[in-house]
């Protein structure tokens, strides 16, 4: 029996759920301004799951996102704002682990800025966020590139960084980018990552991905998605959800059994991302302890 970390679900997908408003490109961001104290409510919810991480609403809170929309200029405010609710939602013995996904756009490595631009942009986010959380996770990770610009970005944050990448829904041994998981082994080692992920893909990718991940040495997990796969329309610029398709098979029990195999894999740490809500992250909880496991 192990110790697991067990990571909160999906805070943009829950928000437009309980929000009821079409979602935009970022509309994640937006219903902090339009909806105060919702996201300190999704993160009580997902604690009160069972979960012991909350991740900050602060994935795409990006400059170049926020270029063309009305909340433009609103880099820091938009961080306080979504640190704070993070923060208030806290419970005792609870983390909050501040998120930085990517630039330009999700599943989108052909568009990331290259090194030198994007280091100091993720130095900047990084350095914003670091004293007010436990560590930061970086997430959604889709390509080498990718990988190395976030680590060095993040390299003087002074809290722990953890990687996260996400893979090829029909080969998780593959980036979005279409190279191999294992190169990003010595990547993470030599970026000071603490530990490694696999997220935002289908969950059946996710033994493929920890089987190449095992060669970085760290703690590592898996948390997916809830999505039938990622359809082009998604990758087109400035995409929204309702490109995507949300699975009806996945279940909190179905969830839980794969999240449990992870562990069964050699993961230490497990959650879930878009469509997974506070009941797949409570049927995982109890799996886990039914299992002997212990969650911190």
């Amino acid at each position: 029996m192990v110790d697991v970390v067990l990571l909160d679900g999906g805070m943009g997908q829950e928000l437009v759920h309980r929000a009821g408003d079409r979602p935009t490109p970022l509309w994640s961001t937006q219903v902090m301004v339009d909806r105060p104290g919702l996201v300190a409510e999704v993160h009580r919810d997902f604690y009160a799951a069972g979960a012991t991480v909350a991740t900050c609403n602060t994935y795409a809170v990006h400059h170049d996102r926020l270029v063309g929309t009305p909340m433009e200029g609103q880099f820091s405010q938009l961080h306080d704002i979504a640190l704070a609710e993070a923060n208030a939602a806290r419970v005792e013995g609870g983390r909050v682990a501040g998120s930085i996904g990517p630039l330009g756009a999700t599943y989108r490595p052909d568009v990331h800025p290259d090194y030198d631009t994007s280091v100091p942009m993720y130095a900047e986010f990084a350095a914003k966020i670091a004293q007010q959380v436990d560590f930061i996770i970086c997430e959604t990770v889709a390509s080498l590139l990718h990988a190395r610009s976030i680590l060095d970005g993040c390299r003087d944050c002074g809290v722990p960084v953890w990687l996260s990448v996400t893979v090829d829904d029909e080969d998780g041994s593959l980036l979005r980018s279409g190279e191999p998981v294992a190169e990003v082994c010595a990547i993470a080692v030599e970026g000071g990552a603490e530990a490694v992920l696999a997220n935002c893909s289908a969950p059946e990718a996710m033994p493929a991905a920890l089987a190449a991940l095992k060669g970085a040495g760290l703690p590592m997990g898996a948390y997916a998605n809830g999505f039938t796969r990622i359809t082009k329309e998604f990758l087109g610029a400035k995409p929204t959800v309702d490109a995507l398709i949300t699975r009806q098979d996945l279940s909190p029990e179905s969830y839980a059994r794969m999240a449990l195999s992870w562990v069964d894999q050699g993961a230490t740490i497990v959650g879930g991302c878009c469509e997974v809500g506070p009941a797949h992250i409570a049927a995982v909880a109890e799996a886990l302890r039914a299992a002997g496991h212990v969650i911190r």
